[in-house]
């Protein structure tokens, strides 16, 4: 069967509503059924999605990244969960590191430190590979004589590994850099979350998230403003998540 027209002002319309946003809208119908390019487009996307939350991160080659980009020491960690099957099926697991990091961090002597950056693959390893680096590159360039610990690159890892490796280094602030949940249209979407104090038992109430970090989303540039914005108002109102933002507005009242 072969497709149905549109109406004479819609292809126009169309492409105005695609332009617009990367959602699928307005693609048009064979018969009673999607066009078969569509169709295709979707299964596309829906396995670049799964094949996102399988891949494994290539720690080395991003910890060498870093490394160069920001001229920082970083650190290769690995949460408890052991494998990929393991962390999609045990979240607690990721959540905490493995003894061998937890050794190692406690030889660093830690303390003093303003921030903790922690670079976790989470669901989207593409998201940390594509776009960490150089987020770390624009942010620590707005927050210079920060006492900065080591950049702790982690494997298999949730956002509340922070808390724990924050906690470790006695740092201030942890940013945990992570690959978001991958959507049919952001298989490589950056999320940022903020915590004051790390430890854990932290909630996720008491963190801010900056999400949607990527081309074509938001800017490495924006992102790394808003960061550095909330890391001053975190350390003036000596706190990050809801309260924050609650702070945040009375201020801006006032």
């Amino acid at each position: 069967m072969s497709e149905i027209a549109y109406p004479e002002m819609l292809p126009a319309l169309a492409a105005k509503l695609r332009a617009l946003t990367p959602a699928r809208v307005a693609l048009g119908r064979t018969g009673v059924s999607q066009p078969t390019r569509e169709q295709l487009a979707f299964q596309r996307s829906h396995a670049q999605a799964r094949d996102a939350v399988h891949a494994r991160m290539q720690t080395a080659a991003l910890a060498s990244e870093i490394e160069e980009i920001t001229g920082r020491e970083v650190l290769r960690l690995h949460s408890a969960a052991t494998d990929r099957p393991c962390y999609l099926q045990r979240p607690d697991l990721g959540r905490t590191l493995d003894e061998a990091g937890r050794t190692r961090l406690t030889r660093l002597r830690p303390g003093g430190f303003d921030l903790a950056p922690v670079v976790v693959d989470g669901l989207s390893a593409l998201a940390v590979e594509r776009h960490a680096a150089l987020l770390l590159r624009e942010l620590l360039s707005r927050i210079e004589g920060w006492r900065i610990a080591p950049v702790c690159v982690v494997e298999q890892g949730r956002v509340a590994i922070g808390d724990v490796i924050g906690a470790a280094l006695g740092a201030e602030i942890a940013v945990v850099l992570i690959g978001e949940r991958p959507g049919l249209s952001s298989p490589d979407s950056l999320g940022a979350y903020v915590t004051w104090q790390p430890r854990p038992g932290r909630t996720d109430a008491e963190r801010n998230c900056i999400s949607n970090i990527r081309a074509e989303g938001l800017s490495y540039a924006v992102a790394a403003d808003r960061l550095a914005s909330l890391f001053l108002q975190a350390r003036r109102c000596r706190l990050t998540g809801v309260a924050l933002k609650l702070e945040t507005a009375k201020s801006l009242e006032g």
